[in-house]
């Protein structure tokens, strides 16, 4: 059959198979639900848009937006610059970093998937061919063999199996990029939790060296009063062990300071013992400046990273329903390819010249596992929106719990202020009744005790009270914006899209 002959019948061959393949991409679509967010999700109710319930007594301002950096409310450079010495050094945002880069890659390496694929290839090799594999039964030469050629194929992606995945890993890095940004939230609010940490250490802990000072003065007065007969040894006796059981106070507070300037260290990326100047010293842990604006419910959630991961991953279980459907379907590509092979000297003559060109349908027939992975995977995201839903509560329920407990613990120091005071008077009246001989000892006693209990309590409630201040701003979900998140209740997804 002579060449001409053969570029015709092949074209006769090809021409309706492309148009066999050509048609069946009009009658094909993708495959899977396109994602939207199920109207039945908790975001969507209207109480979780709502404002907070009202907290009285909290230093709060509902309705106000949460500025981008909140530890900026507390107006403290040295705050300042821990944080974002943090944010630039920590091991921990290092890792949630590289895991982003290789969620990314995973999902260029996802769009790059399906279209045209290009392949070329070329070889030489001294080779010896079986005679009888051509029926001959005398050994065959030696020869210098050539080959080489190009390949063009594309994949039509027909029902979707490759969008589908694209779709995956896409919302797949958009998780990992909330992961990221609650890591930093996470960073930022348990560096500003140990700084604070210390201040109220070193506050408490000069609370209680000053009460040790007046019981030690307190002794020296029993022993003067001794010493001229108009005290006993039992009232010395007394205020030693006073004096004793306050100094006991101290150790804990100091391994206090100590855990916490170790644990501000690991977060700055350095080894215990490190510290900024200035760190060890601070004598009173700073206050936000103004009342602390806490939103609402709809910016709560439009903004925590953690209910945007777990919108993203709903969207990622969505579209591999998607990828698993596509399975049960015929893949089909359409490829071109031109080359030569044959004895080295005649390579790229005409008669080692070869090209082909057609249609490749594949198709592996369903069998019940294909369907079971598309059961799988629709399971896989009703455990999705669960999850989802799971969040959304969990952040509403945290934000409120938090709230009542800043709100009680604010009454509590309130309290707690007016029995100090009154305490210290009471001391100070008893110790000038008891130098003037016109009360016991023991009254005086009683009355320092109850003022170092007040004072000691006092100086816990202020830390509580810092501490309940902190894990407001990490339940409420600021620090990691470049720009203002949306407050639509459906854009949750959005958000990260958008970054």
């Amino acid at each position: 059959m002579s060449v001409p002959a053969l570029r015709g019948r092949t074209g006769r061959y090809a021409r309706p198979a492309l148009a066999l393949a050509l048609g069946m991409l009009g009658a094909c679509r993708t495959v899977g639900p396109d994602y939207h967010l199920p109207a039945e999700a908790a975001i969507n109710r209207g109480g979780a848009q709502a404002a907070f319930l009202d907290s009285g007594g909290a230093r709060v301002a509902p309705g106000q937006p949460l500025p981008e950096r909140w530890w900026s409310l507390y107006a403290d450079p040295r705050l300042d610059a821990l944080v974002q010495r943090a944010l630039a050094a920590n091991a921990g945002l290092k890792a949630a970093s590289a895991n982003l880069e290789r969620a990314t890659a995973v999902y260029e390496q996802a769009l790059d998937a399906g279209g045209v694929d290009y392949k070329a290839q070329a070889g030489v090799q001294r080779a010896q061919i079986s005679g009888e594999s051509f029926l001959l039964s005398e050994k065959l030469p030696v020869f210098n063999l050539g080959s080489g050629g190009v390949e063009v194929s594309y994949d039509f992606d027909l029902f979707g199996r490759l969008r589908r995945a694209s779709e995956a890993a896409q919302a797949d890095a958009q998780a990992t990029a909330a992961a990221l940004d609650l890591a930093r939230i996470s960073v930022a609010a348990q560096t500003a939790g140990h700084y604070l940490d210390i201040c109220n250490a070193n506050h408490a802990l000069a609370v209680a060296e000053h009460a040790v000072t007046l019981q030690q003065h307190g002794q020296s007065v029993a022993e003067r009063l001794q010493a001229a007969g108009r005290g006993t040894v039992v009232d010395v006796t007394r205020a030693k062990a006073q004096v004793a059981a306050l100094q006991a106070a101290l150790p804990p507070l100091q391994a206090h300071k100590r855990a916490a300037e170790h644990a501000l260290s690991a977060l700055l990326g350095e080894v215990p013992g490190t510290l900024p100047e200035g760190v060890d010293d601070c004598a009173q842990a700073p206050q936000p400046s103004r009342p602390i604006p806490i939103g609402d419910g709809r910016a709560l959630l439009a903004r925590r990273p953690d209910v945007r991961a777990a919108e993203r991953q709903l969207a990622a279980a969505t579209a591999r329903i998607g990828v698993a459907t596509a399975a049960l379907y015929p893949d089909i590509s359409i490829g071109a390819s031109a080359g030569a092979a044959g004895l080295l000297e005649d390579f790229g003559t005409p008669a080692t010249r070869q090209w082909a060109i057609g249609p490749l349908i594949s198709w592996s027939i369903p069998g019940p596992g294909a369907r079971a992975r598309v059961a799988a995977s629709e399971a896989g995201a009703k455990a999705a929106l669960a999850r989802f839903d799971q969040t959304v509560l969990d952040a509403l329920r945290e934000t409120q719990t938090v709230l009542d407990t800043y709100a009680q613990d604010l009454q509590r120091l309130q309290s707690l202020h007016t029995a100090r005071d009154a305490a210290r008077q009471a001391a100070d009246d008893n110790r000038r009744l008891y130098r003037g001989g016109r009360v016991p000892y023991l009254a005086s006693l009683d009355a320092d005790r109850t003022e170092a209990g007040n004072e000691a309590q006092l100086a816990a409630a202020q830390a509580q009270v810092s501490q309940d201040q902190i894990r407001l701003f990490l339940a409420l979900g600021g620090g990691w914006q470049t720009n203002t998140a949306p407050t639509d209740g459906h854009a949750a997804g959005d958000a990260a899209q958008t970054r």
